[in-house]
C-alpha cells in the first residue's frame, strides 16, 4: 500500500488561494486510531477560521500551528485498517466522524484529504439511510445543535463560561433560531421541532419554502423586518450568528427564558440579561462517537435530514472557500473525494 496520498494542504495563512491540492505522507495508525478511506468531507467555519490563522479570536486564544497543515473535521467513508486495540469497527464499514474536536484546532484533525486517522471514540457507523455526502454534512453541525439543544454529553470544563451548560426542556416551549437555513441553524429547527417546540425561524426569503418543509411552524425574513421586533415572550433563541449582534434578542424572552449564541465572542449583554431575568449560555461543541451513533438513527430513517447547499471535488476545495465567503448558505457545503 502506498504511503503517499492526495490532499488539501496549506503553507502560511491567508485566503482560499493558500489551499494547495499535492501529495502529502498517508497518516499511521496510533493507538486507539482508525484509519478511513476519506469519501467526503464536511465544510465547517472552523476550516476558515484555521485558514486565514483565527485572526477572529484574541491573540493570546490562537493555537500554535504547524505548517503545512491539512483542514477540516467532518468526514465519512470507509475503514482502511484499525489498531490493535479497537473493538466495535472492522476494516470495511461505512463509518462518519468529527475528528478531534476541538482538540484538533491547530490542524490536527487533518479531514481534506484522502486519508485520515480517526480516534476510534469519535467515529460511528454511518447511517446506512444517507450517502456519503450527506453525511458528511452533519457531524460538527448536528452535533453543535444537539449539545446545545438536548445533551451535552460530555463533563469536560467549559472554556466559554464559568459554569457547565445546560439546556432547556423544549417540549411545548417556543423556540426562534436565527440564522435558520446555515448548517448549525437547519439542524436546529429540525431537533426543536422533533423535540416538541414551536420553532419560528430567522432568515432570507429564498430559505422560506425549505425550512417549512423542515418542520417550521413560523418564519421571519430578516431582510423585510428586523426579527427582535416581531416576536415576543419565547422561550428559548438559538442564535448560531451569534456575536455582539446576540444582544439585540435578550429582550424577545420572557422572564426564565434563554438565549443560547453559538459564537458567544463580543456579546456584552452580561448585566442585560441578568435584569431581565434571562440566561446566556453557551458550550464548545466536542466530538462524541457515541452522540453521532444516536443521531445517526434519526438520520437513517430521515426524522432528521441534511441539506446540502454545494459539492466540489476535494481538489476544488479553493472554490468551496470561496462559495463559503460569499455566505447564504443553504445547509452544507461538501467536498467529495474520488
Amino acid at each position: 500500500m502506498s504511503q503517499m496520498m492526495r490532499a488539501i494542504r496549506q503553507h502560511m495563512f491567508g485566503g482560499p488561494e493558500v489551499l494547495v491540492y499535492e501529495v502529502a505522507p498517508k497518516p499511521e495508525v496510533g493507538p486507539g486510531e482508525v484509519l478511513v478511506r476519506v469519501h467526503a468531507v464536511g465544510l465547517n467555519p472552523p476550516d476558515w477560521y484555521l485558514r486565514d490563522g483565527y485572526k477572529m479570536l484574541p491573540p493570546e486564544w490562537r493555537p500554535q500551528v504547524s505548517f503545512p497543515l491539512i483542514l477540516g473535521t467532518d468526514i465519512s467513508g470507509i475503514v482502511a485498517a484499525i489498531a490493535s486495540d479497537v473493538k466495535g469497527f472492522s476494516v470495511g464499514d461505512e463509518v462518519y466522524s468529527m475528528v478531534r474536536f476541538p482538540s484538533g484546532m491547530a490542524g490536527g484533525s487533518r479531514a481534506y484529504a484522502e486519508f485520515v486517522s480517526v480516534p476510534a471514540a469519535d467515529l460511528a457507523l454511518k447511517p446506512t439511510g444517507i450517502d456519503h455526502v450527506h453525511a458528511a454534512g452533519a457531524p460538527m453541525s448536528l452535533l453543535t445543535a444537539w449539545q446545545f439543544m438536548v445533551e451535552l454529553g460530555h463533563d469536560e470544563p467549559n472554556p466559554l463560561q464559568p459554569r457547565r451548560h445546560a439546556p432547556v426542556p423544549l417540549a411545548g416551549r417556543t423556540v426562534l433560531v436565527n440564522g435558520a437555513a446555515g448548517g448549525v441553524g437547519h439542524f436546529a429547527v429540525q431537533v426543536a421541532k422533533l423535540k416538541g417546540a414551536h420553532v419560528t425561524a430567522v432568515a432570507s426569503t429564498r430559505h422560506e419554502a425549505l425550512l417549512r418543509d423542515l418542520g417550521a411552524d413560523e418564519f421571519i425574513d430578516y431582510t423585510k423586518a428586523p426579527p427582535e421586533e416581531a416576536v415576543r415572550d419565547l422561550d428559548l433563541v438559538v442564535d448560531t450568528l451569534g456575536g455582539p449582534a446576540s444582544n439585540r434578542f435578550l429582550r424577545v424572552l420572557k422572564r426564565g427564558g434563554a438565549l443560547f449564541p453559538v459564537f458567544p465572542l463580543g456579546f456584552a449583554g452580561g448585566e442585560d440579561a441578568e435584569k431581565l431575568g434571562v440566561t446566556v449560555s453557551a458550550t464548545q461543541v466536542r466530538s462524541s462517537g457515541s452522540q453521532l451513533s444516536e443521531v445517526g438513527r434519526l438520520l437513517d430513517d430521515g426524522t432528521i435530514r441534511v441539506v446540502v447547499d454545494s459539492i466540489y471535488s476535494l481538489a476544488d476545495a479553493r472554490k468551496a472557500h470561496e462559495r463559503a465567503s460569499v455566505g447564504h448558505i443553504q445547509g452544507k457545503i461538501v467536498l467529495e473525494v474520488k
